[in-house]
Order: C-alpha cells, then structure tokens, then sequence
C-alpha cells in the first residue's frame, strides 16, 4: 500500500489510467483512417486551422504556410509513426477523435479500478486532475465518454504539454500552483519513471503504474502500484 496525505492526485493516461493498447490499437488508427475525410470537411474551420498551423511549425521550423492534403497526411503519419509530443498534433488528433465520440463510434476503455478510485478521492475531498500529452481537449473526451460512463464530474482539471513538457520539473510545479497547492502536497502516477523523476524533483510524491501491457522501464527507485486500490489515503 501506498499512503497519501496531501491534497492532489495527478494523473498520467496512457498506461497508466488506460491501457496502452486502446490508445494504439484504437484511438491512432481512428485518426489515420479518418484524417483525409476529415481535413476535406473542416480542413478550412479556424481551430483545424490552427492547430494544423501550430504542427507544421514544431515539425518544420521556418515553415508557416499549410501544405497539401497528401503531404499533410504525410506528415501527421510521420510524427505519429514516431509518436511526437507535439502539442499541434495532439490538437487535431482531439478534434478528429471528437467525431468519434460524438457519433457513438468511440468509447475510451479505462482499468476497472479507475471509477472506483476516484469516486473514493473525491469523497475525501482531494482534487484529481491529469496531465498528459494528448490535448486538454481530447482529455475532457475521453474522460465524457469512457466505457465506465462520464467520469469527467470526478475531476477538477486537465494539463497537457502548454503547461510544461512531462519531463521538466517546472511543469508539476505549475500544474500545483493552478490547483492551489504545493507539490508536496501531489502524488503523481505514471507508466515512465522519467516523468515520475522530474515530478519528485519538483517535490511531488510519486508511484509507478504497473499496468498489463506497459514497457519496462529502467531501474528506478519509485514505488510501485498495480491498482489505484493500492493507495491509501491518510
């Protein structure tokens, strides 16, 4: 068991909340499927726009104007193909996926404890918010929409790479100082140690999701959970 004192629980998705295989086998090949149909349809509507402006800016700097449909299909496949952290990328995966979700035809798959968790820390009246590098919008997604029911009442933010990138330790500390709390006060889970390693120099406490289907990591010195059941709060 875990034991927790302090005032925040933040969390990763991927991996850690859901497994890794929905978002690979699922939600990616949704975008790539339904990109082209996509940009023809709202390819010109300012927030498509913009976020397609953003990523060709992060993936070829100097370069402002949108390309072609078949070299930006190109390229949204490139940096998926090597899974960018990109924030103009993860913009459009949000506004592809949803239509998805707005149509029925996706539902985000979480880890059975994950309902039960948070339902146990909001009663003991702890903030739980997330910080992932999908966009703040696809995140209110996928949480509307998961295959638990609308989990997003249990939550009281979301935090994506404008705060911070996951690796830097400044971004926890922000991340706290939004919430109005120290980063003392947060325990932060995820499935990459080297996040988990900004987030303790920040100050956070800190736990590892040993979830089915996660990569290894390297040595580390983190606790280690198999299910948010294993965290008690003090």
């Amino acid at each position: 068991m875990i034991r927790f004192g302090g005032a925040l629980v933040l969390l990763d998705i991927e991996g850690t909340v859901s497994p890794l295989a929905y978002v690979h086998s699922v939600l990616f090949p949704y975008v790539r499927h339904q990109l082209g149909p996509f940009l023809e349809r709202h390819g010109k509507e300012p927030t498509v726009r913009a976020a397609l402006e953003l990523m060709v800016a992060e993936a070829r700097p100097g370069r402002s104007e949108i390309p072609e449909l078949a070299e930006l299909a190109a390229l949204v496949h490139e940096l998926m193909d090597r899974d960018a952290k990109q924030t103009g990328l993860k913009q459009l995966q949000g506004l592809i996926w949803e239509e998805g979700f707005a149509s029925g035809v996706l539902h985000s798959e979480v880890f059975p404890d994950v309902p039960r968790a948070l339902l146990a820390w909001v009663n003991c009246r702890l903030q739980v918010r997330i910080f992932s590098s999908g966009s703040t919008h696809a995140q209110r997604l996928f949480f509307g929409h998961t295959t638990a029911g609308n989990l997003r009442p249990y939550l009281a933010g979301y935090h994506d790479t404008t705060t911070g990138p996951k690796r830097f330790a400044a971004s926890y500390t922000t991340i706290a100082c939004e919430a109005g709390v120290t980063p003392g006060e947060v325990l932060y889970l995820s499935d990459i140690t080297a996040e988990l390693d900004a987030a303790r120099e920040a100050g956070c406490a800190t736990a590892l999701a040993l979830r089915p289907g996660n990569a290894p990591n390297p040595p580390h010195t983190h606790p280690v959970l198999a299910s948010f059941a294993e965290i008690e709060i003090a």
